[in-house]
């Protein structure tokens, strides 16, 4: 597919420069990742699916189909136990269609507020299209709902969320630590191995 001195061109189908930037530390150098804007691609991309691994597939499909690049997209969704495994899917929208990541963690402890079970798990997945070929990777990271923020680090719920084993949560760690458990790290990894195997 490549050769030694050549790069494996993808596009990694998000505008978040966060997980642009998260995902940049657990690819290697002999993949050149290119964002939206580096095709410019600057319109909405469609997330309508009803599932996780819909949302992944419509934004790395439409990528495909209107600028031809292979590709790469994920999605990622806040699966809470006790409220039937929302926001699962809504996570991003969760208190409203401008995707307030503080009004979305308001609403969550709102919700769990009077609940004793606050078990939880994130979970991403990853839609790959390279040659013509559709692949998926999942990544699943388990853990609670604590009652409070804590942290600065991270995004989204990560304030919120402290992972199985762990008395931090996702907010209080460096992206490095972070990405050695999280859910989009351990999905990425297998994104990787999978490329490294097809182009070695």
């Amino acid at each position: 597919m490549t050769s030694e001195n050549s790069k494996v061109r993808l596009v990694f189908a998000t505008n978040n420069p966060n997980k642009i930037r998260e995902i940049g530390t657990l690819i290697p150098p002999h993949f050149e990742i290119l964002s939206l804007e580096d095709i410019g691609c600057k319109e909405d991309i469609p997330e309508t699916a009803d599932t996780i691994e819909g949302n992944a597939f419509q934004k790395a499909n439409y990528i495909k189909e209107n600028y031809g690049y292979d590709c790469f997209a994920d999605d990622t969704g806040l699966e809470v136990e006790v409220l039937d495994g929302a926001p699962g899917v809504h996570s991003a929208r969760y208190a409203g269609e401008e995707r307030n990541n503080e009004a979305n963690i308001d609403r969550l402890l709102k919700e769990l507020k009077d609940k004793n079970n606050r078990d939880a798990r994130f979970k991403t997945v990853i839609a790959l299209i390279l040659e013509g070929k559709k692949y998926s990777f999942t990544g699943i990271c388990s853990g609670t709902i604590i009652s409070e923020r804590r942290g600065k680090e991270g995004f989204g719920y990560d304030p919120v969320f402290q992972p199985e084993g762990y008395s931090r949560t996702f907010a209080e760690m460096s992206l490095n630590e972070k990405s050695k458990l999280s859910h989009r790290g351990r999905a990425t990894r297998q994104l990787v191995d999978f490329l490294s195997q097809k182009t070695s």
